[in-house]
C-alpha cells in the first residue's frame, strides 16, 4: 500500500542497538492516516488526517473533513484545532514547551484515535561541517550536525535537509546507543545522483545551499522513523514518499502516521 508518509534516501541504513522492528505488511487501502506535530517553537501546529490508497494508485490521498481534533498536555493546556483545509487542522492558541507529554485526540469517520508524545529537551545545534570523499570520478559530499550528546542514555534525534529551493526531503535518525555522551561522529550524506525520473533528484556541487533542521523526538518517533529507513527503498518528500509495508505508529485504533512533540533548529551551509 501507499502511505502519505515522509520517505528518506540515505547511504546507509540505521545502525543502532534497537530491538528489531516487525512491519505490517498487510494492504491498508482507506485506512486513516494522521500527522501531527508539535514543537518548541511559536505555533500554529497542524495535523493533517487524510486516507490511504493502495500502492498502485496515484499519490493522491483524500483529505479527511469534519474531524474534531484536540492536543492537550499535562499542565492542563488544552485546544480545539479549526480545519483549515486540504486535511489540516491549525491550532490558533497552544504552546510547545519541552519537558512536557502531549496528547492528540482524534474523533473522524465514526472512530477515535490518540496518541502521546513526550517533547525532549534541547540538545544544542551548534553546526555544520563538510567533507567529501571521491570514489572513481564521483565525489560524494557529507555535512557532519555539531552537537554534544548528554550524559544520559536515551537521546534521539531525527535530522532532514533539503538543497537549494528543492522542496523535497531527505531524513535520517540518529540514536545515542553508541554514542552516549559524546561529540557527535555520525554524518549526513548528502545526494550524489540525478535521476532523469525524478526531476527532484539533484547531485549536490558546490555552491549548493544545504538546509538542516535537527529535532530531538521520543522514542516512539524515533522508532517510527527507523522502520521508515529500513523498508523505504528510494528517496521522497512529503507528497511522494512510497512504501508498500506500515512502521509501527504511536496512534492507537488502527491509523498509520505519527504524532510527534519534538524540539527543532535550523542551519544551513553553502557546499564548498
Amino acid at each position: 500500500m501507499k502511505n502519505i508518509i515522509f520517505i528518506i534516501l540515505s547511504l546507509f541504513i540505521v545502525t543502532s542497538c534497537e530491538k528489531e522492528i516487525d512491519l505490517d505488511l498487510d494492504d491498508k487501502s482507506g485506512n486513516i492516516v494522521i500527522e501531527g506535530n508539535v514543537t518548541n517553537q511559536p505555533g500554529p501546529y497542524y495535523v493533517r488526517i487524510t486516507k490511504s490508497v493502495a500502492f498502485t494508485q496515484a499519490n493522491q490521498y483524500p483529505a479527511v473533513t469534519g474531524a474534531q481534533v484536540v492536543i492537550s498536555d499535562n499542565t492542563g493546556q488544552t485546544e480545539t484545532l479549526q480545519y483549515v483545509g486540504d486535511g489540516k487542522y491549525r491550532t490558533t492558541a497552544f504552546t510547545g514547551v519541552t519537558g512536557r507529554t502531549y496528547t492528540l485526540k482524534i474523533q473522524a469517520e465514526g472512530k477515535q484515535y490518540t496518541a502521546q508524545s513526550s517533547m525532549p529537551e534541547v540538545v544544542p545545534f551548534d553546526g555544520l561541517t563538510q567533507d567529501s570523499f571521491t570514489f572513481g570520478s564521483d565525489t560524494t559530499y557529507t555535512l557532519l550536525p555539531v552537537f554534544t550528546d548528554p550524559p544520559a542514555l536515551g537521546n534521539r534525534y531525527l535530522f532532514n535537509f533539503t538543497v537549494n529551493d528543492i522542496p523535497k526531503k531527505t531524513f535520517e535518525v540518529f540514536s545515542d546507543n553508541i554514542n552516549n555522551g559524546l561529540v557527535n561522529q555520525r554524518p549526513l550524506f548528502l545526494p550524489n545522483e540525478d535521476t532523469d525520473d525524478d526531476p527532484t533528484d539533484h547531485k549536490v556541487a558546490p555552491g549548493d545551499i544545504i538546509y538542516v533542521e535537527m529535532q530531538s523526538i521520543d522514542n516512539t518517533v524515533f522508532t517510527y522513523y527507523s522502520a521508515l529507513l529500513q523498508i523505504s527503498g528510494d528517496g521522497g518528500g512529503p507528497d511522494a514518499g512510497v512504501t508498500p509495508s506500515n512502521p509501527p505508529s504511536n496512534i492507537n485504533n488502527g491509523a498509520l502516521g505519527y504524532f510527534s512533540a519534538h524540539t527543532t533548529q535550523r542551519k544551513s551551509i553553502v557546499i564548498q
